[in-house]
């Protein structure tokens, strides 16, 4: 083997020798770069795991302070609020009421002073809205609204022959229309009153005034429940004989005018602004 041969297999072998260091130590380099990124991924897991756990923990945390709020603000929702001498309703059903009120004219809502006044025109607007469709205000039918209670006078001679406390058939129409209204309103209680003139009555049947506007009253009463189907429950027959006269009883027609039906609902507050905003 020549000189010149000898040298270039030495030259090689420094060659490959020196390319096989290189390569194992860019070996030894990616695998300790591996092992790092394992470790770091290990406890970047941990501390994932560590912070979800904490995060778990806050929002139960935060779930329990909302239902403790939602809590007081129900109660506070059920708070009841005195409205003048008459009635109690609760926070809840006095922000429905400024619901109702949203719907009222402005011209009906400028002689509101008190939580009572507007409580009066809340209850006045809602149920003439029913009542409306149903009974139209005539000479003979009268509706008036007082401290959040509604008042139908229906005039004696649409439902009653003079001295008697036999209901006329003439009181059908009317009648079945009061009954539409007062099913439709599961928060209400209904009053009859029997009303009378001064004129004393006497007969087999009747011994008085007394007795004759009490038996009147009880008259429509059955008629209301036996015929139309009103819960008896929600009923209550009373007779004021001739005491609490509409006007004067100085003349036929003013005595006409105080015999009457008053048919006076009652309605339970809470109960009729929860119906209606369920509507």
């Amino acid at each position: 083997m020549t000189m010149k041969k000898v040298f270039t297999l030495i030259a090689l072998s420094g060659v490959l020798m020196t390319t096989s260091c290189v390569s194992k130590k860019k070996f030894l380099a990616v695998e300790a770069d591996l092992q790092n990124t394992r470790s770091t991924l290990q406890k970047t897991t941990v501390e994932k795991e560590e912070l979800e756990s904490k995060f778990a923990k806050i929002e139960a945390r935060v779930a329990d302070y909302n239902s403790k709020i939602n809590s007081l603000r129900e109660a506070n929702d059920e708070k009841m609020v005195q409205v003048g001498d008459l009635a109690v309703i609760s926070n809840n059903t006095k922000e429905k009421m400024k619901q109702t009120l949203a719907n009222v004219s402005p011209e009906k809502l400028q002689g509101a002073q008190t939580l009572q006044d507007s409580m009066n025109i809340a209850v006045s607007h809602n149920l003439k809205s029913s009542l409306d469709d149903n009974l139209k205000e005539d000479e003979d039918i009268s509706i008036d609204i007082e401290n959040t209670v509604v008042m139908i006078n229906i005039s004696d001679k649409m439902l009653f022959n003079s001295g008697s406390y036999r209901v006329s058939n003439k009181a059908n129409d009317v009648l079945e229309k009061l009954a539409q209204v007062i099913n439709s309103e599961p928060s209400l209680e209904v009053m009859i009153e029997g009303h009378t003139d001064p004129k004393t009555i006497n007969t087999p049947a009747l011994e008085d005034n007394w007795d004759l506007s009490v038996k009147r009253a009880t008259s429509i009463t059955r008629l209301l429940q036996n015929k139309y189907n009103v819960d008896p429950s929600k009923l209550i027959a009373s007779g004021r004989s001739s005491y609490k006269p509409l006007v004067e009883n100085d003349s036929k027609e003013n005595m006409a005018t105080n015999r009457r039906t008053r048919i006076v609902l009652l309605p339970n507050l809470d109960k009729f602004f929860a119906m209606l905003s369920s509507n």
